[in-house]
Formats: C-alpha cells, sequence, structure tokens
C-alpha cells in the first residue's frame, strides 16, 4: 500500500507523532477512511487528549475513565425512582461560519445525547458570548457582524428549540472585545428517567444486530469535529460544508420513536450520532462493550447514493442514532421507528474480536482495533505559565481612581448588554411548552422545573464571569460554582450537581494552559466543598481568530432540587416586606470588592483587580439557610449579589416587582472606605431576602455561627429605588426609570441588524 504524504494527514489535524503511531497500531499504513477516522477521534473535541490529566480533578469524571467509561450524559438520583439526565456542550465555530444552525445544530446534539440515556428532555438552557454590539466599541465592520451573530444564533436556539418542543427556560448573554470573531455558543439540556431505565451506550452480545436510525446521511458536517479542534482564520467561511443542517421535526419525531423503543426493552445499547458520525458511534459503543463491530455502508440510508466509505463514515448530519438490539427482537425497534416515519436499517453486527470493519462495494475500508480510535490517542501534557497579567491584577490599587456619581454609575450598568435584560432574547424562546416551568426566565436567580410524576421541583441554572476567571482564574473557578449554588439555593432548592462548559483559547499556549488549569481546580475544590459532582461536561478548546483568543469561560450549569415545587420564590419584592441582608463578612482587601468588577469596567473602562474569594464552607451554609428559610415559609423572595454589586442587585428587585425600596447599606461590608465599594462592589456571600414584617427574629434563629441576618430596610408602596450608607442619601431614582433603561438597551442596539 502506497504511503500518504504527510500534507493529508496534517490537513486532517493530524500530528507527525500521531500518524507514525496509527501506522504502528495497524502494523500498516492507513486506508482514506480509516486516517479520516483517526483524525476526528483523535480530535480535542472528541480525545480530550490535552485536557485528560487536568479533568481528573473532577471525582466523577476520574472515576469514569478508570473505571466503566462515560456515558451519553450524567444522572443524579432525587429519590421516588426517578434521575435527572444533565449535559452542556459547545458549537463555537460552527456559530462562527454559520450562527443560524451553529446555535439550532448545537441544540439538537445536546438534546440527543439526553434522550439517548433514555430520559425524556424536559429543559434547555444557553450560554452566550459575543463581541461588542455598541458603536464605539470596537471597528463598525466588527460591531455589525457581532450583531448579526447574536441576531442569528438567538433564532437559532428558538427555531430549533421551539420546533422541537423541549422550553428554554434559563440562560445567560455576555459581550466583551475578546469573543469579536469566536463567540461562545453553550448548549444545555435537562432530562427526566426512571432510575431503573437508564440506557447505555456500551454494546455488547456477539452476533446482535446493529441498527442505523433516523434521518439519512449526507455530506454536511464533515470532518466537524476536527474543525472545532483548530484556530478560526481567513479560511473559515471556506468551512461551511463543516456545520450541520439540522431538522428539528425530525428530531421531535426521533424523540419520540426512541423513547418506545426504549420502553419495550428491545433496544441493548444505543447512541447518538454526534461529532465525527458513525464513527464516533460504531468506535466508542464497541469499545465501552468490550466488543468489536461490523457495517456494511451499502445498507445505510443516504442523500446521495455516490458517497464514499470516507464521507459516509464522517459526516454528521443530524437526527441520527446508532443502536444495538437484543437477539431476535430487531423488527420491534424497527417497527417503532417506521411507525415515526424515520429510517430504521439493519447495517451491521457486533463481533467478538475487538475490530471496527467497515465495507462499502464489497470492499473492506476499516479493519481497526476499536480501543484504538479511542483509547490510544496520545494524551498531550503541556506547558503551564502564569500570565504576566496575574501579577498585575494582584498589584492594582484604588488610589486614583474616581467615585462616579452613584445614579449615572447604576444607568451605565443597567444599559451594558451584558448586564441589561434580556427579555429581547428569551421572548424568542418558548419557554413553557411542556407545562412544566414554574419559574420562567427574569423571574427568579434559576429556572424550576414542577416535572409531572412527582411533588418535586428541579432548579437549574448555567452561568459564568470570564472577567473573574481572566483575572485569578482558581478564584473565578470556585466563584463560577458559589454563584450557580447560590442561584439554585435563591429560589428555594438545595444544589445537587453540575455540568460544565470549558471554554479557552489553544491549549498549545502555556498562559492559556495554566487558566485552564487553574481555572478547573477551583471548580473542582468548590464542587467537593458544595458535594454537587462534576456529572458530565464539555472542553473546547481552540477559540481563537485572528482577533485573538476568547477570555477563558468556564461555565457551570447547576442542578438544584426542591422538596415541594411549590415552595419555589422569585426575586421579585412586593409592597410592604422588610428588606434583609443574609451572608457573610468578606475582607474587603485594598481593593475593596471593585478588583474585577463589572464597575470598574463598565464606569472607568478598566479591566484589573482581583476578584474576591469566597468561604465554601460558609457558602454551603449560606444555601442551607436560604433553601429552610424558604421551605419554612420565612423568606419571600431572595437574590443574591454578583455582577453590579449590591446597588445592582437591589435594583433588579425592585424592577422585578415593580415597587419601589428605601435600604441602608453602611456596616454590610466593615472597612469599606469609597461610596462606591459599597454600592458596586462584588463581594460574594451576601444574599438579600425579602421577609413579612415582624418574622426577622424567625430568620435570625435559624442563622448558624459564622452567618449573619441583618435588615437594611423595606420594600416600598411607591416606585422609588432609595440607597443609603450610614443613614446618608446617595442614590434615589424611580423604578420605572431603571426598567425602561434595562429593557431598552438590547432592542435598541439590535433595531437596524442587517441580513
Amino acid at each position: 500500500m502506497p504511503t500518504i504524504a504527510p500534507d493529508v494527514y496534517l490537513s486532517m489535524g493530524l500530528t507527525e507523532e500521531e500518524y507514525e503511531k496509527i501506522c504502528a497500531l495497524l502494523g500498516r499504513v492507513p486506508t482514506e477512511t480509516e486516517l479520516g477516522m483517526f483524525s476526528v477521534q483523535w480530535s480535542e473535541h472528541c480525545s480530550y487528549k490535552c485536557s485528560k490529566p487536568v479533568l481528573s480533578y473532577f471525582k466523577k469524571y476520574k472515576e469514569a475513565i478508570e473505571g466503566e467509561g462515560l456515558e451519553n450524559a450524567g444522572v443524579v438520583d432525587i429519590g421516588g425512582g426517578l434521575g435527572v439526565v444533565m449535559k452542556v456542550e459547545s458549537h463555537n465555530h460552527p456559530s462562527a461560519v454559520e450562527p443560524y444552525q451553529g446555535a439550532a445544530t448545537g441544540v439538537g446534539g445536546i438534546i440527543r445525547d439526553i434522550f439517548t440515556m433514555g430520559a425524556r428532555p424536559v429543559a434547555s438552557l444557553n450560554s452566550l458570548r459575543f463581541g461588542p454590539i455598541r458603536d464605539g466599541e470596537a471597528d463598525h465592520e466588527i460591531v455589525r457582524r457581532n450583531r448579526y451573530l447574536f441576531e442569528h444564533v438567538v433564532r437559532g436556539i428558538g427555531g430549533y428549540g421551539n420546533c422541537v418542543g423541549v422550553p428554554t427556560v434559563a440562560g445567560e448573554v455576555a459581550f466583551h472585545p475578546r469573543y469579536s470573531g469566536n463567540p461562545l455558543v453553550n448548549a444545555m439540556c435537562v432530562g427526566i428517567v426512571k432510575t431503573d431505565s437508564v440506557a447505555t451506550a456500551g454494546a455488547s452480545g456477539v452476533g446482535n444486530s446493529v441498527i442505523y436510525l433516523g434521518s439519512s446521511t449526507g455530506k454536511d458536517g464533515i470532518h466537524g469535529a476536527s474543525f472545532a479542534s483548530e484556530v478560526l482564520g481567513e479560511d473559515s467561511e471556506a468551512k461551511r460544508p463543516n456545520v450541520q443542517i439540522g431538522d428539528p421535526f425530525a428530531e421531535k419525531l426521533l424523540i419520540e420513536a426512541t423513547l418506545e423503543a426504549l420502553e419495550t426493552g428491545a433496544v441493548q445499547s444505543i447512541q447518538d450520532m454526534g461529532a465525527a458520525g458513525l464513527t464516533c458511534s460504531t468506535t466508542e459503543m464497541s469499545s465501552k462493550g468490550g466488543v468489536g463491530m461490523e457495517i456494511d455502508l451499502d445498507l445505510v440510508p443516504m442523500r446521495e447514493a455516490d458517497m464514499s466509505s470516507y464521507e459516509l463514515m464522517l459526516s454528521e448530519s443530524q437526527e441520527r442514532m446508532l443502536c444495538v438490539a437484543h437477539p431476535g427482537r430487531e423488527q420491534e425497534v424497527i417497527n417503532v421507528f417506521r411507525k415515526w416515519g424515520l429510517n430504521a436499517v439493519v447495517i451491521g453486527k457486533v463481533t467478538d474480536d475487538g475490530r471496527v470493519k467497515v465495507w462499502r462495494h464489497g470492499r473492506l475500508e476499516v479493519d481497526a482495533p476499536s480501543l484504538a480510535f479511542t483509547d490510544e490517542c496520545p494524551v498531550n501534557r503541556l506547558p503551564a505559565e502564569e500570565p504576566d497579567h496575574f501579577r498585575r491584577a494582584t498589584e492594582f490599587r484604588l488610589d486614583a481612581l474616581e467615585v462616579i456619581e452613584p445614579r449615572a454609575a447604576l444607568s451605565r450598568l443597567l444599559e451594558c448588554p451584558t448586564l441589561a435584560s434580556k427579555l429581547w432574547v428569551y421572548r424568542q424562546y418558548d419557554q413553557s411548552v411542556q407545562t412544566q416551568t414554574a419559574l420562567l426566565p427574569g423571574q427568579g436567580d434559576a429556572a424550576v422545573l414542577a416535572p409531572r410524576g412527582t411533588q418535586k421541583g428541579i432548579a437549574l441554572k448555567i452561568d459564568g464571569n470570564a472577567r473573574w476567571v481572566y483575572l485569578d482564574p482558581y478564584v473565578g473557578g470556585q466563584l463560577a460554582v458559589a454563584e450557580a449554588a447560590r442561584n439554585v439555593a435563591c429560589v428555594g432548592a438545595r444544589p445537587r450537581a453540575v455540568t460544565d462548559g470549558l471554554n479557552y483559547g489553544s491549549p498549545k499556549q502555556p498562559h492559556v494552559f495554566w487558566q485552564f488549569e487553574r481555572s478547573v481546580r477551583g471548580i473542582a475544590d468548590a464542587c467537593e466543598a458544595f458535594d454537587t459532582p462534576v456529572v458530565s461536561g464539555n472542553v473546547s478548546f481552540y477559540n481563537e481568530s485572528d482577533l485573538g483568543e476568547v477570555l477563558p469561560t468556564p461555565l457551570i450549569g447547576m442542578m438544584g432540587v426542591l422538596e415541594n415545587a411549590e415552595d419555589r420564590i422569585g426575586m421579585a419584592l412586593s409592597p410592604g416586606l422588610e428588606v434583609w441582608a443574609v451572608g457573610y463578612r468578606v475582607e474587603p482587601g485594598t481593593q475593596q470588592g471593585l478588583g474585577a468588577s463589572a464597575y470598574l469596567a463598565e464606569c472607568h473602562g478598566i479591566e484589573n483587580g482581583r476578584p474576591l474569594a469566597p468561604d465554601l464552607v460558609l457558602e454551603r451554609q449560606l444555601c442551607e439557610l436560604l433553601v429552610t428559610g424558604v421551605e419554612n415559609g420565612l423568606i419571600l423572595c431572595a437574590h443574591d449579589v454578583s455582577e453590579g454589586g449590591a446597588a445592582f442587585a437591589l435594583a433588579e428587585m425592585a424592577m422585578a416587582g415593580g415597587t419601589g425600596l428605601s435600604v441602608d447599606l453602611g456596616g454590610l461590608h466593615a472597612g469599606l472606605e469609597r461610596d462606591d465599594a459599597v454600592l458596586f462592589g462584588e463581594f460574594p456571600g451576601t444574599v438579600f431576602v425579602g421577609l413579612r414584617p415582624g418574622s426577622g427574629k424567625d430568620l435570625e434563629a435559624l442563622v448558624p455561627t459564622g452567618l449573619r441576618a441583618v435588615p437594611i430596610g423595606e420594600s416600598g408602596h411607591d416606585s422609588a429605588v432609595c440607597l443609603k450608607i450610614d443613614g446618608r442619601s446617595v442614590l434615589t431614582c424611580g423604578t420605572l426609570e431603571l426598567a425602561a433603561i434595562s429593557e431598552g438597551a438590547i432592542p435598541e442596539l439590535m433595531a437596524h441588524v442587517l441580513e
């Protein structure tokens, strides 16, 4: 067999050393199809070859890679015979070149990961990052392109999610110049499954039939996994064929057919044809089950008859599955899928030799050990180097920083696209389909579902702050978990589990790998402290373009459980409530809580300083206090202090309730010397709550040592937000005026987006 020219395998993303290892594993030169399969399975997107050593910080991940292996998504037992299945996945590069389909197929792919576990998808969430959409913050053409990407990504999420019948219940959007040219589109899905009915992806049973399910295979999405594992460049537009095309109506049929087929008991194992299509499903199902698999591509339903084995194995056409049936029960599976109008064809069988064999036109195109594709990929141990800006952030001082007039500062924060109301976004999503959504977007710190068949509620949140991580990766990672936990606790749910989306530039840059390692360590330590295991997740590297790398952006998808869904609360204040602050004191240090803050960035144009570290022991106690207070009916509304500080959080509570409030923030944090630090400092571990008049003593009785509950004021019957510091009035503004600024910011910017 002739040798393969280096430019061929190098163009597929393989290195010289990797190609040589492939030849050694096979004992020969690979065929074109084998080479393509190795290139996608050994890509960073599929193999995690650069991130595996760091991901072992996560206890559950370490157990999985050392034990039976990873499934399509994580499962959390919530009692009563029910489990919650959850996962987040990125679709960043496809969304950069084809935003509508990139976002849409990201939603479709993560939904398939959920129902292949036997779970019915009940909720979608998303976390989005774009470059600036305000004039003057970047070159005009860059701003125009960012608006276009924002517009069409949101449309893609809504267009797919609304049609497929899974409600989009929560999410977040942020903007920063470092995302210009490389937006981040992370989709999360959650499902409910009976714990005795969880499906597996591990194939077994020598001689069992392998069945192709779902839509036909086309030439779209070929080398999509490799595309996701390289830096975006000038030729990115030419890679539009790497982006898949979604069909949400076919996905809806696929959901129902898959769940019905699983209920028959005829399916032994099943997996989504996700990244790398037939390649990933055949190799991963085989290696996980310790078996081989033989398939005949001539039997695969295809859109174009002239497709080669290379194209068929690497196509990432959407809405497709692969399953193994129990002996003699193939027709049961086929009948179900055909009833729903979908393809269901036996294309091969399980074998006992541990090899994946692929035939096309009677010719053996692939003959390789399944483990070679999944377990033999070289693990890259990369150098890490602390960047200079980390040292500068430690040394940052406020000495020459002007105190911005508080009302003007609050207005700037409210009109900042990252902090402004996202009504423009979520009004494009169906939030209530399936009629299980109990707390809608904008009503609380997390969404709440009330699944049928149980009185329990499921609280969901996805969140992350890249500025904190950029300026202190370890603390930023901890804060991401602490805030997500606080968010679900603020609606009355105990934090239970995490799925994460980890988005970074090229790991081959030592400072990027340092950011990755330190932030993952922070996340892992925080999850251990909260007893919220990371049950699933995704790593996305090479998020770079000609404009540079993205900010390090780890995202935390948090799931919490309410014992009774009817107990859930939101953030909205109603008139006549006492407003209290619960939490713990934080030593402000020389940066007074303004380091790495939104106030510093938006009002002074400075991104510097360090975020304040949370006390993880007290954070967990704070979450328990909030949940107990909600369960006892003491806490009627709650909202945590985060980006924008105390003044911003209180303004959000007033706007949500359409009411006013009058509070005094003096004494919340000892040692603060500046009004802007009191108002806009970003201190972890503080939550504002609303109580019925006279119930403060009952709340105080619940507060453990180390935490505190402090009355700071009341919500008014008028519509003015009045903030004081030690009796001195510092800010007064109408609630309706604040709401108009917040709700109008993004619609005004997006009013003239060009198609």
